[in-house]
């Protein structure tokens, strides 16, 4: 049996907010319309795929299948339509003679599986028609012309989707009665409802994820969440006649750290990672030593600035993890407030703060300074 697709994309999707038609969108280095085809190619189910396209996109997408399609399926396009019935008929219109089973499907449907498109070609060699359908998840209301409105019962409600599978036959003279009676059409099936009552409904696995690409947030989440990770190390040598400074916290001892600002190497160390994961340099780079403005700043005051950074990479902190090396003194008892102080300047709920020692080894276990380390995650805010 010859089972061939008719695949409409010569729509310009205006609500996607692109520049240009957005089945030639980039996907992971194929564009959608592409990846759509390779798709339904899978399974070998197809003997023939006709794709419908806009007359001044057409030279374009045969170049760019000839380049980059990869699908077993041979793959033919036909100019479009004024409307989408218009385009769906020109394309059965293309199909081979001796196809027998037809599937319309969207091209701004790239996540169409095997499974989708076998159980809508099953259902259509035995009862003509087979619709891909999920469950509704919300409440609808129907709003009457009056405005009155009534609730109707969910489990009575489906949400279809394409691809729409029919006989040949039977889909071409679903077209033409559309055509003859004047009738405004949704989709396929509404055709064939018209023509020959009922459309077989069916379902399979990843039909919930065989989303319409339409619009602009249905394109960023294909990019989806850019993370970016940094660490950073600093250390400063112990000096009398200095306050110690740790997280933003005056930690009672002998001596403090030495620094152009108050020396809080714990912060530093922070800022560092925060820098580096935004490919912004460092903390030399941003508050030199040579810069009376930064002379015993506190480093919690260098932190909102560089946050300030973060938040224009259009980025936010997931999660910090901060060690603080120190043999003397010992900063248990200090770990909750220094915590909420970062936690507060990153604006974040998920940041660690520990404390460590080197059991007397190093400048570190020998008492001359101080060391640490952070480690951060950002994401797109």
């Amino acid at each position: 049996m010859n089972i061939g697709a008719v695949v409409v994309a010569a729509g310009r999707g205006a609500r996607s907010g692109l520049d240009r038609n957005k089945v030639l969108y980039d996907l992971k280095g194929k564009t959608v319309l592409v990846r759509c085809l390779e798709a339904l190619a899978a399974g070998n189910i197809l003997s023939s795929i006709i794709v419908v396209v806009a007359e001044s996109e057409q030279s374009e997408i045969d170049a760019l299948l000839k380049a980059t399609y990869e699908g077993s399926c041979p793959v033919k396009t036909v100019i479009g339509g004024a409307t989408r019935a218009d385009s769906v008929r020109n394309g059965l219109n293309a199909l081979p003679e001796d196809t027998e089973i037809v599937a319309i499907h969207d091209a701004a449907r790239p996540f169409v599986t095997e499974a989708i498109l076998k159980a809508t070609v099953d259902a259509a060699i035995e009862t003509g028609s087979g619709v891909i359908a999920t469950d509704v998840v919300d409440t609808i209301k129907q709003i009457a012309p009056d405005g009155t409105v009534t609730t109707p019962a969910r489990s009575s409600l489906r949400a279809v989707q394409t691809p729409q599978t029919f006989r040949l036959s039977k889909i071409v003279k679903a077209h033409n009665y559309a055509v003859e009676h004047g009738l405004s059409i949704t989709d396929d099936a509404s055709a064939y409802e018209a023509c020959f009552g009922s459309v077989t409904l069916v379902t399979a696995e990843g039909a919930e994820k065989n989303i319409k690409l339409t619009k602009p947030e249905d394109f960023r989440r294909l990019k989806g969440n850019t993370m970016r990770v940094g660490i950073g190390y600093d250390a400063h040598r112990l000096k009398e006649g200095r306050k110690l400074i740790l997280c933003g916290v005056d930690v009672p001892h002998t001596r403090g750290l030495d620094g152009h600002s108050d020396a809080d190497v714990a912060v530093h160390a922070l800022m560092d990672a925060l820098l580096g994961a935004l490919d912004e340099g460092d903390i030399g780079r941003h508050f030199p030593d040579s810069d009376p403005a930064y002379k015993g700043i506190s480093s919690m005051k260098l932190l909102d600035h560089v946050m300030g950074i973060v938040e224009k990479h259009g980025m936010k902190v997931e999660n910090a993890d901060v060690t603080i090396v120190a043999q003397k003194p010992k900063l248990a008892a200090f770990i909750p407030t220094m915590k909420a102080n970062l936690e507060a300047a990153l604006n974040a709920s998920c940041v660690n703060v520990k404390a460590t020692t080197t059991e007397h080894m190093g400048f570190e276990g020998e008492e001359i300074g101080i060391s640490a380390q952070a480690a951060v995650l950002l994401s797109e805010r």
